[in-house]
């Protein structure tokens, strides 16, 4: 239901591909549609949850290597699609260059200033820093008390960032984003042992933390109209993003086992990545030839068929691959690293000379002639008696 919001939003809300402002083509689903744009907080949110879930009782490698076959394979065929489509028909959008292209396919575009190249890809960035953040409490092992610490540390930081005046806090920070990452971490807990006051708590202020950025989202995504859109249905959603994950976390929906919702949601990430601008050059080529509600349906069916392929035929094998290939270079380096311990404790050091004893000479020695003095004083030495 996220995916299919934020589809909405991109094709029924901007102008890209039609050419023209979308709400002649249907008023009422305009307005509805125009507040799409929220089903990328409720990836945020969902995403606190699982990531939580998934991490716990694994090592930081486990970690890295899950995330990696689960981000990439997808992405890198949503670029290259995308690039190809692009450059066949540069009508709404072109490719740009090849920098952009090859830099986009790391998925660190945004670091290192280089334009996204399909404007959906702005979310990974912020997905990456939290997964980058929250891999410091896998290094030291998930428990309760410190996802707890992270949440509570996470907030602070959100909410000094702006009066810090400091750039590295503020990216880090991602203050619009981080109480939906909050709360779903809080939400697993809930599900994971048992609703408790300081859960609630922590909950409550990220929501009251959410409402407040609801604004600024809403002048992001609507611009120059957000001063003729009621900003309440933006908030109704906020409130009921929370509320469907409160009744997860409660177990409302333990016993739901539909199989169709498995395949749906593995087909969510690759539609999300795939639906924009190839759907926007597809409205722009067959705007004239279809009618507008005909052409939306199919080219939403396009797109569920594609992520399926997608699914089926990349990430499937191709996040086999990755999985096991770091799995691989994981055990050679922690094999490697023992080995190279190992050595080091078993390599003997020397132990330091001792100093030599000095004894002086005896009262009634005779002393030795000056040029012999002169001589062993210049190599450090005392002539012997």
């Amino acid at each position: 239901m996220a995916a299919l919001m934020v589809l909405a939003y991109h094709y029924i809300t901007l102008r890209d591909g039609w050419g023209k402002d979308p709400h002649a083509i249907s008023p009422t689903l305009y307005h509805l549609s125009q507040f799409g744009w929220l089903g990328v907080e409720v990836f945020f949110l969902i995403s606190g949850f699982v990531i939580c879930m998934s991490a716990w009782g694994r090592s930081l490698g486990d970690f890295v290597k899950s995330r990696v076959s689960r981000l990439y394979p997808a992405y890198w065929v949503g670029v290259l699609l995308t690039t190809a489509v692009l450059t066949l028909w540069p009508h709404v959008r072109s490719a740009d260059n090849l920098e952009t292209v090859l830099t986009n396919l790391t998925m660190l575009q945004q670091g290192v200033g280089v334009s996204d190249l399909d404007d959906v890809y702005w979310s990974l960035f912020v997905e990456l820093k939290f997964y980058l953040l929250f891999a410091l409490v896998v290094y030291r092992g998930v428990t309760y008390r410190r996802c707890v610490l992270f949440c509570a540390l996470w907030t602070v930081a959100g909410v000094v960032a702006l009066k810090a005046d400091s750039d590295f806090l503020s990216v880090w920070a991602i203050a619009p984003y981080s109480p939906y990452f909050i709360a779903g971490i809080a939400f697993y807990l809930m599900h994971r042992f048992k609703p408790t006051l300081l859960l609630w708590a922590i909950v409550a202020v990220e929501f009251l933390l959410a409402q407040h950025y609801v604004r600024g989202r809403l002048l992001m995504n609507v611009g120059a109209k957000a001063s003729l859109v009621h900003g309440w249905p933006a908030r109704v959603g906020v409130v009921l993003a929370f509320a469907v994950m409160a009744a997860i976390a409660l177990g409302v929906f333990d016993k739901v086992r539909w199989r169709w919702l498995l395949t749906a949601g593995s087909l969510t990430y690759p539609l999300y990545l795939l639906h924009m601008y190839i759907g926007f050059t597809l409205i722009d080529l067959l705007r004239n030839k279809l009618p507008a509600p005909v052409l939306l349906s199919a080219i939403v069916a396009f797109m569920l068929v594609l992520s399926y392929a997608v699914h089926r035929l990349v990430e499937r094998p191709l996040g086999k691959w990755l999985r096991d290939g770091i799995q691989k270079g994981l055990q050679e380096m922690r094999r490697n690293s023992k080995s190279q311990a190992a050595s080091e404790s078993a390599t003997p050091r020397p132990a330091p000379a001792p100093a030599p004893a000095a004894t002086p000479p005896p009262a009634s020695a005779p002393s030795a002639p000056p040029a012999v003095t002169e001589q062993y004083r210049v190599a450090g030495q005392r002539p012997s008696q």
